[in-house]
């Protein structure tokens, strides 16, 4: 999946969902980069509409490749879109559509 910009921030980059064995990750990828923004999150959503009961983890850098762990408590099948999110002001910085 690539990521899109959204509202005044600028995101973009690869972002990949795997399974291994039991656990599933999102992989950002070598080419991810967030322009900055205070407070990035990330979680899913359906379209627009991000769900806050998926946000799962504070961004840990503003670009390069990254691997996050996803809670077993966030059924993918039930959305279509990753979004970097903005805890402080409620707003998506990015997101891309899963595949």
């Amino acid at each position: 999946c690539k990521s899109s910009a959204q509202r005044d921030h600028a995101t973009s980059g690869q972002v990949t969902i795997e399974r291994e064995g039991h656990k599933g990750f999102v992989i950002l990828g070598d080419d991810f980069s967030l322009d900055g923004a205070p407070a990035p999150t990330l979680g899913f959503g359906n379209g627009e509409k991000f769900d806050t009961k998926t946000e799962f983890t504070k961004l840990k850098k503003l670009n390069g490749r990254q691997v996050y762990e996803l809670p077993k408590s966030i059924a993918l099948k039930a959305y279509d879109t990753f979004t970097v999110w903005c805890s402080k002001f409620g707003v998506p910085l990015g997101s891309a559509k899963l595949s």
